[in-house]
Order: structure tokens, then C-alpha cells, then sequence
């Protein structure tokens, strides 16, 4: 009798572990993501080994930061989205205009404050240069990195297929000192 409890508990205790892990495998892979910041082109707002939650469903949006694919290599990058499809994007002395109009990055102003006025921390470039009207087109957005001066991003390997958007960045929960909800 003894011995037929144990099993049965056993078996209870097996399948709970069971279910668990899978529920967790479900969960990671169809809905949330860990991930490990690399490298610094997102300073300040991330930092290498910051360990962040993205959400692999949200409509996305100008100035979320997302995990992608790299279009050069089978590692994954986080990068800002600066434009949408329809949008026609240029930098001109360190003011991006988006379909012509002044818009503000309010992410960047940490970064602007420390740049002497004769410098450039994003150097002059239009969507022009990726598409013959200048236009992003559906299915495709522009990334771009907070540390503009080192971020390997939009402005070198061209526009983002949507496709490659792993997820959104939710949440950074590493260092413990410093989480925080990422909109």
C-alpha cells in the first residue's frame, strides 16, 4: 500500500514537472522571449548584458524598441523603430523629419547634450537612399540605435522586413537595481 503511494505521488509530482516546463516552453516560444542585450548601440536606455522580456505580439510602433534578426549574421540585434511603411524619413543636422515634418526624439536628448554643436551624432541620411520614391514600403520599417555613433542599424543594412521583428521590448529585469517597463 505504501509503496503504490509513493508511486502515485511520484507520478503526480512527474507530471506537474512535466506540464510545468511545458507551459513554460508554450509560453517562451509562442508569446514571451528572454533575451541578453549585446554590445552598446542602444546606450543609454540599454546596456551590454542587460537581460530584457520581449512580447512576440504587438502592433509596432514608431520609437519601440524591438529584437530583430540581423540581416547580416544569425544573431539577433536590438534597435528602435524610427519609420513606418508610408513614411518618408530624413536626417538633416541631427533632426529627423518624417514625411517633411520636424518630429522630436525625446530618447536621444541624454545622448544631444553631450555632443559639441560642430558634430553630428546622426549623420545626414533619407530613406531615398532604400527605395526609388523614398518611401517605406509595406511589410518594412527603419531601425536605427540610440548610440547613433556606433550602432550598425538602418542606415547601413537598409530597411527591416516586419518578418524579421522577433518582438517588442517589454520589460529589463537585469541588473535587479535597475528594471524597468520599457514602452
Amino acid at each position: 500500500m505504501i509503496k503504490n503511494n509513493m508511486k502515485r505521488e511520484l507520478l503526480i509530482y512527474s507530471c506537474i514537472i512535466i506540464g510545468t516546463l511545458l507551459f513554460s516552453l508554450i509560453i517562451q516560444h509562442y508569446f514571451f522571449q528572454p533575451y541578453t542585450v549585446k554590445g552598446d548601440s542602444m546606450n543609454p536606455t540599454l546596456q551590454e548584458g542587460n537581460r530584457i522580456i520581449i512580447n512576440k505580439f504587438s502592433d509596432y510602433e514608431r520609437f519601440d524598441l524591438v529584437v530583430l534578426h540581423a540581416p547580416y549574421s544569425n544573431d539577433f540585434l536590438v534597435k528602435r523603430i524610427i519609420g513606418v511603411p508610408g513614411e518618408k524619413i530624413d536626417y538633416i543636422d541631427d533632426q529627423l523629419y518624417i514625411n517633411n515634418k520636424q518630429v522630436d526624439e525625446p530618447h536621444l536628448h541624454k545622448h544631444l547634450q553631450h555632443i559639441p554643436v560642430y558634430e553630428r551624432f546622426t549623420e545626414n541620411f533619407s530613406t531615398a537612399e532604400f527605395s526609388a520614391d523614398g518611401i517605406i514600403p509595406e511589410g518594412f520599417v527603419l531601425v536605427l540605435g540610440d548610440n547613433r555613433r556606433i550602432s550598425r542599424d538602418g542606415r547601413h543594412f537598409g530597411l527591416t522586413p516586419i518578418s524579421s521583428i522577433v518582438g517588442e521590448v517589454n520589460v529589463k529585469y537585469w541588473p535587479l537595481n535597475d528594471i524597468e517597463i520599457m514602452n
